[in-house]
């Protein structure tokens, strides 16, 4: 995930501005720096990637070194984890070998204010996804028949039986409710973010600690799609580097029963290079990813 600017999203079906990016994904790191560079550079259409001037690279797999982890400083964010035990043996695994490679780890590392954000969060993505929708929608003339949010929510009620027969659309509905984002609550909401996140969160921890990237896990084992008992999400981590709009990658540390699990690698604004380069150090000393299997049922071990 790119810093908030250096990719355009202009296009794109848009959730949250200040949060949401396209980025690119790849079966290697190196295919991901071959794709990032082809996607960046400034666009008018959005705004957010004037702010990338400068911190644009045309060529990101100059980045691509195998010993980018010798001497780097990596905080381990422990209370980002402890939501799955094969997460957790992964993940200690993951750390011996950022160790073995020669980083400097500095062992626990805690990400503040965790918790604390969701509510503003979640009022910043309801205020920009009611105004990003309308206007994407806007922008597609005569190709769509509904024009807004509220023509969405509208044409959903009307055909709820053949749209929404095991969900409903409570956040379309919240989102609906929601003014322009002149008003205040907006406004404050998302000032209240990035003082949590940013100010007294990543950049004091980066600062403190002298880092070059936080590594957390990426996420839980996948569950099972069940209507009806819903999501069995056990834990993962987009929230805290969407919530500041800074980078993170993501590559294989291992599998739980043939589920694959990840490491992110989290780094401040515009540092897409020097995560390119831990991760593909990482990828390249664990070589943790095999080629999917498609197998007719997963192995419970």
């Amino acid at each position: 995930k790119p810093t908030i600017g250096l990719v355009s999203r202009s296009g794109i079906i848009p959730i949250s501005a200040t949060q949401d990016t396209a980025g690119p994904m790849g079966r290697t790191v190196a295919d991901v720096a071959a794709l990032l560079g082809a996607l960046t550079g400034e666009d008018a259409r959005d705004t957010a990637t004037a702010r990338s001037k400068g911190h644009v690279e045309a060529d990101y797999t100059k980045f691509l070194d195998v010993a980018a982890l010798k001497g780097a400083r990596i905080g381990v964010a422990r209370n980002l984890a402890g939501f799955h035990p094969a997460v957790d043996a992964a993940f200690n695994l993951a750390i011996k070998a950022l160790t073995a490679a020669g980083a400097v780890v500095v062992d626990p590392v805690t990400v503040p204010n965790l918790g604390k954000f969701d509510d503003a969060e979640m009022e910043v993505l309801l205020y920009e996804f009611k105004d990003g929708l309308n206007k994407y929608l806007a922008e597609r003339g005569s190709t769509v028949t509904h024009t807004t949010l509220a023509d969405l929510i509208a044409y959903n009620t009307k055909e709820a039986a053949t749209e929404m027969p095991h969900f409903a659309q409570e956040l379309f509905e919240r989102a609906e409710k929601k003014g322009p984002l002149s008003d205040a609550a907006y406004k404050n909401a998302l000032a209240t973010c990035r003082k949590l996140v940013r100010t007294e969160g990543l950049d004091k921890v980066f600062a403190e600690h002298k880092l070059d990237a936080l590594v957390a896990p990426s996420n839980g084992p996948a569950w099972p799609t069940d209507h009806v008992n819903g999501d069995r999400f056990t834990g993962g981590n987009t929230s805290y580097a969407a919530v500041a709009g800074y980078p993170s990658i993501t590559v294989p540390m291992g599998y739980a029963s043939e589920l694959p699990l990840g490491l992110s690698f989290l780094g401040l604004a515009w540092t897409e290079g020097r995560l390119i380069g831990l991760a593909h150090s990482f990828e390249a000393a664990t070589t943790a990813r095999h080629s999917p299997k498609f197998l007719p049922t997963v192995p419970i071990t």
